[in-house]
């Protein structure tokens, strides 16, 4: 049912509102198909597939959550070749050659008499809310698809504060002593996947699959300054899965050892979800602190709502809300640094709440230093 997460904490509780405000507030914002000439459109549907649904399933004390993004686009070389044909005509019947604002616009304009008859494509994220653990897991692929799930999340839920888990110890230096030591940590394997990736300029990149990784030779990739930057593990023989640098879990599999003990259930639609739903949080929800304890621990919850107020240095000043944010430069080093313009990625490496990195993007993108987020939820640096 879930095959990637990215990892969240909710700073405060949500189960405080009763589940009728939550579900009203999400269908503020439900799915609504892209009009003519709309590129893009986001929304909560009903995680059961049926019309007119809930959008907040509650099955055993979890929440489920789904949300749909709708994308249409006009291939580029289409809209190139159209415009190319406006911008001959433009200078057949003035007699110059059209400006650098006046192409933009005809470009502009050619993308959006295109709209009506492009195609469009759907795709769904799931989103699990433990609302005790205060745990939530987006189902996403990618950081941008994860930063587009949570804001639409934190704008339909009033008051919502959360921040990426953050480990004492970090998974690539715990991945490479497992490696360097051929040891696995407790409960969990090492399986036959991984990828080591070089610190320096050269940026060298070694993957092994479906291969042994308790030999000298990775010890040896590890001992000249590669890191690992993913690796596959099992938790106790039921669910594999592959650990990356930045604490996602991807290619996650329940294993066939923990259906077998469910075998009774009907081919009824409901309970096969209500099914899906248990076993999936029932186990992810055993694995996830079993990764974050072999990891050192958890930074508490208290430690990120501080830095939310203060950021990453205990004598950083608090943001109020007036002028500038003190760690905008510091947000916009780290962009220009990794040339990666995501929430999630300023959010670790300053180790502030999801809401002020955001924050710190938005007003990246007003000073014209990365662009608008894309339609699917990546950015681009410009400056």
């Amino acid at each position: 049912m879930i095959k990637n997460a990215f990892i969240y904490r909710l700073v405060s509780p949500i189960g405080t509102p009763v589940h009728q405000t939550l579900e009203d507030a999400l269908q503020v914002a439900a799915f609504v198909p892209c009009g003519a000439t709309q590129e893009k459109s986001i929304g909560w549907v009903p995680p059961r597939g049926h019309e007119h649904g809930a959008l907040l399933e509650s099955v055993g004390g979890q929440w489920i959550l789904k949300l749909m993004t709708e994308i249409k686009s006009v291939p580029a070389d289409v809209v190139k070749r159209t415009a190319q044909e406006r911008f001959a005509q433009v200078e057949a019947e003035t007699g110059r050659k059209p400006g650098k604002k006046e192409r933009r616009e005809i470009m502009d304009d050619v993308r959006m008499a295109l709209l009506p008859m492009a195609f469009s494509k759907q795709f769904a994220t799931l989103v699990w809310i433990d609302p005790v653990e205060r745990l939530m897991v987006v189902d996403a692929g990618s950081q941008g698809k994860a930063d587009t799930v949570v804001t639409a999340l934190v704008r339909s839920i009033e008051g919502l504060a959360l921040h990426l888990i953050s480990t004492q110890t970090s998974p690539a230096a715990a991945m490479a002593w497992w490696l360097s030591m051929k040891e696995s940590p407790n409960s969990f394997t090492v399986d036959r996947e991984c990828e080591l990736k070089a610190c320096d300029e050269s940026k060298a990149v070694v993957k092994y699959g479906r291969h042994a990784l308790d030999i000298d030779e990775v010890a040896a990739h590890i001992a000249q300054g590669k890191m690992p930057t993913r690796l596959a593990l099992t938790y106790n023989d039921r669910v594999s899965f592959v650990l990356t640098e930045g604490l996602q879990l991807k290619k996650i599999t329940i294993l066939d050892v923990v259906f077998d003990t469910h075998r009774s259930i009907s081919g009824e639609l409901e309970e096969i979800f209500d099914a899906n739903v248990a076993i999936t949080t029932g186990e992810l929800g055993k694995l996830i602190p079993a990764l974050i304890d072999v990891l050192g621990g958890e930074v508490s919850v208290t430690e990120a709502a501080e830095s939310e107020t203060h950021g990453a240095n205990s004598e950083t000043p608090p943001h109020t809300g007036d002028g500038p944010d003190p760690l905008y430069d510091d947000a916009v080093a780290i962009v220009r640094a990794h040339n990666k313009p995501s929430i999630s990625m300023v959010q670790r490496y300053l180790k502030i709440g999801y809401n002020r990195a955001a924050r710190l993007l938005d007003a990246m993108e007003a000073a014209g230093v990365v662009s608008a987020m894309r339609a699917d939820g990546s950015r681009e640096v410009l400056v």
